[in-house]
Parts: structure tokens; C-alpha cells; sequence
């Protein structure tokens, strides 16, 4: 059984933690995106969830692939080059799937190096908050392969096409800072204030209705690929059910009276 993940609920806000610190939580191994993947399907169904947060154990958010298992073709990457096809299919892709699926909005928490399928990872979340001992990279093509976990499809939509192909074509990996400078990521703390950080962030998006916050969700996701004809017919036909719920009432009478809403 895979231990790549553990899930913790604290009140409305989920947090999912890498937890394979020894190698800066690599993926690869048979179960991990199942493990993942069932990690998310709890979420799912638990309606009380508004907001997750996503972090690594250790000093790495994470650093990809397991390259030793690689390089011995074990776990994801043993077998001829269909077993490995279905090896993605069916375990790492498994898990980027589940992620990109969650339909509560995603923090991640980077505390350190984002390389490869790690950086994939980290751009699935909604909102990126970065530790200043992040580093950014898409290294796939220094050690002969190419991006294997759909990151040409998620990374221009965060940073923009020329700098996604400069960051593929060369393996640079980018610090913090610069990061931030991209728009890969909104803020950069220091270490120490991450967790916090991401809590309050979480905590924040979690006080809101948690059927608008889905819904909204949706909106932006679909909106990356709609026409914008496409985006106002979806946002006529949502906003029609709103108006139509208690939320609504209550978020009009909380403004108002001048006093916060209770969505709960």
C-alpha cells in the first residue's frame, strides 16, 4: 500500500501531505495514485469540505519521478513502453486527475523544490503560496524524456506560453522569487509562516457558500477554454439558481445590516 499521502479535516478545510520525505516525496511507486486519488474522493464526498490545502512532508513539496526507480525500471517504470504508457494511465496520471477534479478550490503550500511532476502538482492547485526555499523546475528533457504528466496543457495557462517553452526547452529551475515575478505563485513567505499562511488563506476561502464557491470554481475552469458568449450563458443560467438561495438572502442581509455572513 502506498504511503504517499496522509489527509487531515480540520473543520471545513482539508489538507493532503506528500509524505515520503526521504526522497523529497518522489511519486512513482505502484498505488501512489490511487492512494491519492482515493484521498481526493474522500474530500469529494464530504460536503463540508470548502478548501484544501496541498504541502509536502520534509524539506520538498516534490521532487517528481523517482528517478532511482527510473533508472532500475522498477514501479511505474518497469515493462516495455506500452507497460509504462499504461504505468501513467493508470497510477501517475491517476492522481493528477483526481487533483485536477477536486471541485473545492486547491492552496498549495510549496515548502521547497517543485521539480518535474512536482511542479505539475503544485500548478493543478488553484492558489500557489510559495516558501522562500521553493524552487521551480520542469526538468524532463535533462534526463532525456518529455513532460509526462500534462504540464504543457496546465503551465502556459499559469505563466504564458513563452516562458513555459523557456522553462521546458532549457531545465531551469527558478527560485521563489522569481516565481512570484511569473505569476507562478502569489505571495512568498518565509518558512516558518507557511503553514499559517495557507490556514489563513484556506480559512478564508472556506467562509464562504460552499455551493457558490464550487460553482465559481467551475466558472473559472470552464472559462479557460469557453468562448466568451460560452462564459455569460453560464453565468446567466448559475446565476439564476443563486438568487434562489438561502446564501444569497443571507449575504444581501449581512451587507445590509452591516455585519459578516453566517454561510454555515
Amino acid at each position: 500500500m502506498s504511503d504517499i499521502v496522509t489527509l487531515e479535516m480540520d473543520g471545513a478545510v482539508a489538507t493532503l501531505t506528500l509524505t515520503r520525505p526521504d526522497t523529497m516525496n518522489a511519486l512513482g511507486e505502484h498505488g501512489d495514485g490511487a492512494a491519492i486519488a482515493a484521498a481526493c474522493t474522500e474530500i469529494t464526498r464530504d460536503k463540508g469540505v470548502r478548501a484544501v490545502i496541498l504541502t509536502g512532508e520534509g524539506r520538498a513539496f516534490s521532487a517528481g519521478g523517482d528517478l532511482k526507480a527510473m533508472l532500475a525500471r522498477e514501479g511505474n517504470f518497469a515493462g516495455d513502453p506500452a507497460d509504462i504508457r499504461d504505468g501513467y494511465r493508470s497510477n501517475i496520471h491517476l492522481a493528477l486527475r483526481a487533483l485536477y477534479g477536486l471541485d473545492v478550490p486547491v492552496v498549495a503550500a510549496v515548502n521547497g523544490p517543485a521539480i518535474g511532476l512536482g511542479c505539475d502538482l503544485a500548478c493543478l492547485a488553484d492558489v500557489r503560496i510559495a516558501s522562500t526555499k521553493a524552487k521551480f523546475g520542469v526538468t524532463f528533457l535533462k534526463i532525456g524524456l518529455v513532460p509526462g504528466d500534462g504540464g504543457t496543457w496546465i503551465l502556459p495557462r499559469v505563466i504564458g506560453m513563452s516562458r513555459a517553452a523557456e522553462l521546458f526547452y532549457t531545465g531551469r529551475v527558478i527560485d521563489a522569487a522569481q516565481a512570484m515575478e511569473w505569476g507562478l505563485v502569489s505571495r512568498v513567505v518565509e518558512p516558518d509562516a507557511l503553514m499559517d499562511e495557507a490556514r489563513a488563506l484556506a480559512a478564508e476561502i472556506a467562509a464562504q457558500p460552499s455551493a457558490q464557491l464550487r460553482a465559481t470554481k467551475t466558472m473559472l475552469r470552464q472559462g479557460q477554454t469557453m468562448s466568451y458568449e460560452g462564459a455569460l450563458e453560464l453565468a446567466a443560467s448559475t446565476q439564476g439558481l443563486m438568487h434562489h438561495t438561502k446564501e444569497h438572502e443571507e449575504g444581501v442581509r449581512a451587507v445590509l445590516e452591516k455585519r459578516a455572513p453566517n454561510f454555515d
